[in-house]
């Protein structure tokens, strides 16, 4: 049994669903971009600026991931965005007006 207090409102109920569909493909796509890149190329054989140092291999691959994952989180947020229909928009400009 469920209390009231652990229901969620709808709202709350698509937030989550769309977190879901901008996290779970993006992860995916970084994982690939991973393997991808890095079957190609040596984060050892790199030549880094001096500023940088000599970072290791597994601190590359980390870095990279999560960039990756940014960049494709980014990609996905703007699908979901463009998907957004004109009459949803209005909807929402108008139940975010106070009332007078």
């Amino acid at each position: 049994m469920s209390s009231p207090d652990n229901e969620r409102s709808p709202d709350q109920e698509k937030k989550i669903q769309h977190w879901g569909l901008v996290l779970w493909p993006s992860f995916l796509a970084a994982c690939t971009l991973e393997v991808l890149i890095f079957a190609l190329v040596d984060p050892g054989e790199i030549h880094w600026p001096s500023e940088l140092g000599n970072p290791s291999r597994q601190s590359v691959y980390t870095v990279a991931f999560f960039a990756f994952w940014l960049i494709t989180m980014v990609s996905s947020r703007l699908v979901l965005w463009m998907t957004v229909s004109g009459q949803d928009v209005n909807d929402l400009s108008v139940s975010d007006r106070p009332a007078d």
